[in-house]
């Protein structure tokens, strides 16, 4: 199959300029093509990875990616999808955001050296050497404000309460500009991008026509959605990050563990680099056992690796298991590591052996007091790894599990993690 045929048999093929036309470029050989993220965090979301996925299958057919930093246009904001004006970010913040992002950015594309390159370019270091008046003569001239008006990001705008400002009116006057100033300097001739970007992506193929005469390409995938139709963003609120210091690879495996039946094949189609093929046979034998969740934790585990590395993914996956009824005797001292940073962590006597129970479920705020501990313990609900305590709540030396963790937990759900560090 085809890229594009690819592309589309995944759903991820919203709108084109010229399908036909654009199938006969890439049958001609490698393009340039690039899709833009306006820096306002200093970490990437999981809403991004279609268009970063959207560039890396690119890549892997043999065309080079350009994921585009808006360090100019981060200081604007785009209108779409917003209906009030947001806030403008400073140079030193926006320069922090992007060098934290080219990190994240590493994992997903290719940019060793090599005929398929990714290259990351920020657009502040075209636009803010241009004054206002070449922006005006080179840029402005080309566009009419019926045409602009006529998006419907700007015509949404202009009909809320809250109208639109200059500021952000003359956002995809900017995005055109990236566009022919991309198709200039490196031969990007496609531009990619969200559905909802579909108006400022075709504004940028209209600048290239009339300032250079030449034929570029606009391509858009669908918004990816939660299944109440939301999109996903940092602005929504309970935003799942790719940096591990906001969401931990285990959150993260985790958020795509608990995806809906009705979704997950939605997700797997737009974000997974499986062949098309073998995501229709994970989704068959999903089918066919759904309570088993297979189509959720090839995701999850395709992703974590993907985002965090295979050994994020390996030790987040086996803290799941410890977590979720496995055995944590053979948990690996990384798995047990990840599990401490999840639940609550105390700090354990010396020697561990006769020391009591209770004070450490009661520190780690899973009981309350004394007799309620003492009442667990006759009821057999509290275990040390996996030796349910006897009920004095004695603890052994033999109950530490690799890397000198010990793993207390209440009833089936609750932990408590402690570890002895080596003394010297």
């Amino acid at each position: 199959m085809d890229l594009l045929a690819d592309l589309e048999a995944r759903g991820l093929v919203h709108d084109t300029t010229d399908l036909a036309a654009l199938r006969a470029r890439l049958a001609q050989g490698p393009l340039g093509l690039y899709i833009g993220f306006d820096p306002t965090a200093d970490s990437l979301h999981v809403g991004h990875l279609v268009g970063q996925l959207f560039m890396r299958r690119f890549q892997l057919a043999g065309h080079r990616p350009f994921p585009l930093a808006g360090g100019a246009t981060g200081m604007i904001g785009d209108p779409g999808g917003r209906s009030e004006e947001r806030n403008l970010l400073d140079d030193e913040t926006l320069r922090h955001n992007v060098e934290c992002i080219q990190r994240q950015l590493s994992r997903l594309l290719d940019f060793e050296p090599g005929p398929y390159q990714a290259t990351l370019v920020n657009n502040a270091d075209w636009t803010a050497p241009m004054s206002m008046l070449e922006f005006l003569r080179d840029v402005g001239k080309h566009f009419t404000v019926n045409q602009m008006i006529a998006k419907d990001s700007v015509r949404s705008r202009i009909e809320s309460e809250h109208g639109i400002s200059y500021t952000e009116f003359s956002y995809m006057l900017l995005q055109s500009n990236d566009f022919r100033h991309l198709y200039e300097a490196h031969g990007v001739e496609l531009q990619a991008g969200a559905s909802d970007q579909w108006g400022n992506i075709t504004a940028g193929v209209e600048l290239i026509r009339r300032r250079l005469g030449a034929q570029a390409f606009a391509i858009t995938h669908p918004l990816m959605v939660k299944s109440d139709g939301s999109k996903f963003g940092k602005s929504v609120g309970g935003a799942v990050w790719l940096d591990p210091a906001r969401t931990s690879p285990y959150q993260f495996r985790q958020f795509w563990v608990q995806t809906d039946d009705q979704m997950v094949g939605t997700y797997l189609n737009m974000l997974s680099l499986r062949p098309f093929a073998e995501i229709e046979a994970l989704l068959a034998e999903h089918a066919g056992a759904p309570e088993r969740r297979v189509a959720q934790r090839a995701l999850a585990d395709e992703l974590t690796a993907m985002v965090h590395g295979d050994d994020a993914a390996r030790a987040a996956a086996d803290a799941a298991a410890v977590l979720f009824g496995g055995d944590p005797s053979t948990a690996s001292a990384d798995a047990l590591g990840v599990v401490a940073a999840e639940v609550p962590s105390v700090p354990l006597p010396e020697p561990l052996d006769g020391a009591r129970v209770h004070e450490l479920l009661i520190a780690g705020g899973v009981a309350t007091s004394n007799s309620e501990v003492s009442r667990l313990l006759a009821q057999g609900a509290v275990r040390a790894g996996n030796r349910v305590l006897d009920a004095d709540g004695l603890l052994r030396a033999s109950d530490l599990l690799t890397g000198n963790f010990l793993l207390l937990r209440k009833g089936k759900r609750d932990f408590v993690v402690g570890k002895i560090f080596p003394r010297g």
